[in-house]
């Protein structure tokens, strides 16, 4: 792919509020009305065959709060916390594994957070003997951590590999100290390449660095000269996101709008940037949705053939498998349901003390969300669209099914952001950018675009 170049006048029409379809429908559309019962029928049906397993642990501990975080964190300096934490996760456990197919294997495992590194090394080895006691690895798990490099040591990183990791994650946001000092993450340069040093020394096959722009007191020269540094370290994939300003979800980040936040201007600038020195000359693939791989990397490969995939867990190259989450907050997904566990420690606690499944809120998928969910997630992965194979897959003639939705494409088609084909549709490589914008089309739960909570698409 040669080198992406970025309309800033394309950016400034598209540059509007929608959901990031870790999901179809977004999470926005959970409720608390579902009960334990009736989302267990769905889980027993769901058990019948051995289906792959994807495994999510929410570890929500930090010891500071960075004051973009838009994650749901418990901010502490007890670290007497996790290890309790630990042995919460394992009753969790407990009580979700005897309802699955003993013959699931684990294709895919993630600790997020908060920070998962927040737990002493001994308690990430607890923590690995309880999922193993209980499930399956298969020989070529796909197993992601993030870690915090400000509190790590080399003994977090070798527990992690010992039960199983092979893929790290690491925060950088800016390598700036001005802008960490104003958004309250101090991580020099030297810390980070430690941290990647210990990652490569033990093993882990794959290094993700996340980047965020719109902080404050942020250029495009400045934020050149971390893209600088980042090349240098040479990761196997990038993530860089837009700072999402949501206030009135994250009080926090009230604290920035006291800070020298970059124009709008100003960070469109950055984001043509950043688009254009990573793809130039083939450094990276740009996957779409702030993602950045490889040529080689198996995230570039699976999406050139068109067998990637989309869930809680952001891309992913293992498609079918159903993710059970564990940990407060944490979101589980099955073809037939979502649900999310309590969103606060107390009542997560509560629950599992009680021996209750934590549960907080679920939503059970329809026929027409399942439809459209899987045309999303297509889009979105393969950046095209065929009809025929579409309504083989999905029961319908698609053309007819999404034909208002297809019609809505057309001013995107006329902006060069996608291409209507024989038999199909094909997103553009100007396109990949907007491709949020793309899938919204055949979105039918929007909101209108004043009463959207979303952070915007660009």
């Amino acid at each position: 792919m040669k080198t992406l170049e970025v309309d800033l006048n394309l950016v400034r029409k598209y540059n509007v509020p929608g959901p990031r379809y870790t999901s179809y429908p977004p999470a926005t559309k959970f409720t608390e009305g579902v009960t334990w019962e009736q989302l267990s029928e769905r889980i027993e049906a769901n058990n019948r065959s051995p289906r792959d397993l994807s495994l999510y642990f929410h570890i929500p501990f930090c010891e500071t709060l960075c004051w973009f975080c838009g994650c749901t964190t418990v901010i502490t300096l007890n670290h007497d916390k996790g290890r309790e934490y630990v042995e919460y996760l394992g009753r969790e456990v407990a009580l979700m594994a005897h309802r699955l197919n003993p013959d699931r294997k684990v294709v895919q495992l993630h600790f997020g957070g908060g920070s998962p590194t927040f737990l002493r090394p001994d308690e990430i080895r607890r923590l690995g003997a309880i999922i193993h006691e209980h499930f399956d690895f298969s020989p070529d798990i796909e197993a992601g951590v993030e870690v915090d490099p400000r509190r790590l040591t080399r003994d977090h990183m070798a527990a992690l590999r010992e039960i199983g990791f092979n893929r790290a994650s690491m925060g950088v946001q800016d390598f700036n100290p001005e802008v960490q000092r104003a958004v309250h993450r101090i991580q020099p340069r030297e810390i980070t390449q430690q941290a990647i040093d210990w990652m490569r020394e033990l093993g882990f096959k794959s290094i993700n660095l996340d980047l965020i722009y719109g902080l404050p007191h942020q250029t495009p020269e400045s934020f050149n000269e971390t893209l600088d540094i980042v090349l240098e370290m040479n990761p196997d994939r990038l993530a860089v996101f837009s700072y999402a300003h949501v206030p009135w979800i994250k009080p926090a980040q009230r604290i920035l709008e006291d800070k020298v936040l970059p124009a709008p201007e100003t960070k469109l600038q950055v984001l043509k940037l950043v688009i254009e020195k990573l793809t130039a000359n083939d450094r990276y693939v740009y996957i779409g949705m702030d993602h950045f791989a490889r040529p080689e990397d198996e995230l570039a490969v699976a999406q050139r053939n068109k067998q990637l995939q989309r869930n809680f867990q952001g891309y992913s190259t293992r498609a079918g498998a159903d993710i059970y989450a564990f940990g407060m907050s944490s979101i589980s997904q099955i073809p037939e349901a979502y649900w999310q566990n309590e969103k606060e420690l107390p009542k997560y606690q509560a629950a599992l003390d009680e021996g209750r499944v934590p549960l907080h809120r679920a939503y059970f998928v329809t026929e027409d969300d399942r439809i459209r969910r899987e045309t999303i997630m297509r889009v979105m992965c393969d950046l095209s669209l065929d009809y025929q194979a579409m309504s083989q897959k999905l029961g319908v003639t698609f053309e007819e099914y999404f034909a208002k939705e297809l019609a809505a494409l057309e001013p995107m088609e006329q902006d060069g952001l996608v291409r209507f084909v024989p038999g199909g549709l094909e997103v553009t490589d100007a396109g990949r950018l907007f491709i949020r914008n793309v899938a919204m089309c055949f979105d039918n739960t929007l909101a209108p675009m004043s009463e959207r909570r979303h952070s915007k698409t660009i």
